[in-house]
């Protein structure tokens, strides 16, 4: 049977700074809370002025609404004028105040806020703890050790521009530092727990280097070095439904599946397009893998086929190109949809874009220095990204749909982009095709 994947635009926000993170919150009495985080780097007035870069940003909390046709769903409960942020995750277990956010600061911190009821009414975030993982040095990213809703040993992991790789424990309302290593030669992108077992950490850093860390020896030895990531390696996930399955992007725009069993060779290699800033797998169906690719806008992918020992790069079964810059934050929702997608607006002017055509050129760093990015037509004239992103696309065959009983799936997700300082909320539909199915018939 064919299925057909549309994707639907159902509110963009302007974050007035560079949007670079952002994440639902998994704890089930807050599926409808959204946190996007933000950065605006300054730099000095004048050359012989010594200060550092002062960076800031803003928190902006938001509540999803399911009411009718009413639009837009997306309300803004409350922003925070902070530092700026390049990481923020929920814990996605409880603690007695509600729901815990946990953010990487560029000051270096690692900050803890609780969702709870103001007196005002409504939900609100309200400061809980900070650490400082490192003097002058950025946090540039977090994981919890609750992946697999075990709120037993809550802990944290963080990583930092200095490449140092911080371990944290949470008790008590308060963060205590546990272990502090360096653990690449440049800046650590990204580090994350296996959820399986939370004694193993992993790191990507900017030596292109991915690394494995046992807690329970000195975490100063990896327990494995690849290097099969040609740059910089910045995003990592731990599948919260397989043992042993990683997903780890890199600048080298790869995509690369794992057992953890055999980090001498990735069970599947697929390329994105661009350089894989954030992944995330799906929070309930174990194949499907959310991929933010810088400047080749958000991607879906399917990898049972990989997780199944096939072999083969993991199909592409939705594209979100509605961004107009570099893709950083992206996650789904675990929200259930209450009715049917409406005719998108945007998807006309989409279309119109594509087919105007143009010559794209870019050059990309990371968020956390300077970028140098041209997007030209052939008369010098400013295009957006979209122009150049792929299709949607419709998929076909048993292996690509996600039940084999299921008459549809529908997701809601939120992507932000960087430059053009905005956060989209949107739709995914996965449906039969029953022209496909009628004409199979025939």
């Amino acid at each position: 049977m064919a299925w057909k994947s549309n994707t639907l635009n159902l509110q963009v926000v302007d974050t007035e700074l560079s949007a670079d993170t952002v994440e639902w919150c998994p704890v089930p009495a807050s599926h409808d809370i959204l946190a996007c985080g933000t950065y605006h780097l300054e730099k000095g007035n004048t050359r012989e002025d010594d200060a550092p870069p002062s960076r800031t940003g803003c928190l902006y909390l938001f509540e999803f609404r399911q009411e009718g046709s009413v639009r837009p769903p997306l309300t803004e409960l409350q922003h925070i004028n902070t530092a700026a942020i390049l990481d923020l995750k929920w814990c996605h277990v409880p603690f007695p105040g509600g729901a815990v956010l946990g953010l990487a600061a560029a000051t270096g911190d690692l900050q803890l806020h609780t969702l709870s009821n103001s007196q005002e009414g409504g939900r609100r975030l309200h400061p809980l703890c900070s650490v400082e993982v490192g003097a002058k040095r950025l946090a540039l990213s977090l994981d919890w050790s609750t992946g697999r809703m075990d709120s037993s040993d809550v802990r944290l992991v963080c990583s930092d521009s200095e490449g140092g790789i911080s371990v944290l424990s949470l008790a008590e309302g308060s963060l205590a530092v546990l272990s502090h290593w360096k653990a690449h030669d440049f800046e650590a992108w990204i580090s994350a727990f296996s959820y399986w077992d939370t004694q193993l950490v992993y790191s990507g850093g900017d030596d292109c280097k991915l690394r494995g860390w046992d807690l329970r020896t000195a975490p100063s030895c990896p327990t494995f070095t690849s290097k099969r990531h040609s740059m910089g390696v910045c995003s990592i996930h731990s599948s919260p439904h397989r043992e042993h399955i990683l997903a780890t992007g890199s600048y080298d725009e790869q995509v690369l599946l794992w057992d953890g069993r055999n980090m001498g060779q990735p069970l599947c290699e697929t390329p994105a397009g661009g350089g894989v800033w954030r992944l995330k797998w799906h929070p309930t169906d174990p194949h499907l893998l959310l991929a933010a690719c810088m400047h080749n806008d958000f991607h879906i992918l399917h990898c049972q086929q990989a997780l199944e020992g096939g072999g083969g790069a993991s199909p592409v079964v939705a594209s979100y190109t509605l961004h107009n810059s570099l893709a950083y934050g992206a996650d789904w929702s675990r929200l259930a949809l209450e009715e049917p997608a409406p005719c998108s607006p945007v998807a006309a002017e989409k279309e119109s874009l594509t087919e105007s055509g143009g010559h794209l050129r870019i050059q990309y760093e990371s968020p956390t220095t300077s970028f140098d990015t041209s997007l030209e037509d052939g008369v010098g004239h400013y295009i957006p990204e979209s122009i150049a992103a792929p299709p949607v696309t419709t998929t076909e065959g048993p292996a690509l749909h996600p039940n084999a009983d299921a008459k549809s799936a529908s997701y809601v997700l939120a992507s932000c982009s960087f430059y053009d300082h905005m956060l989209h909320v949107w739709r995914w539909d996965w449906t039969p095709d029953n022209t496909a199915l009628k004409s199979d018939l025939c």
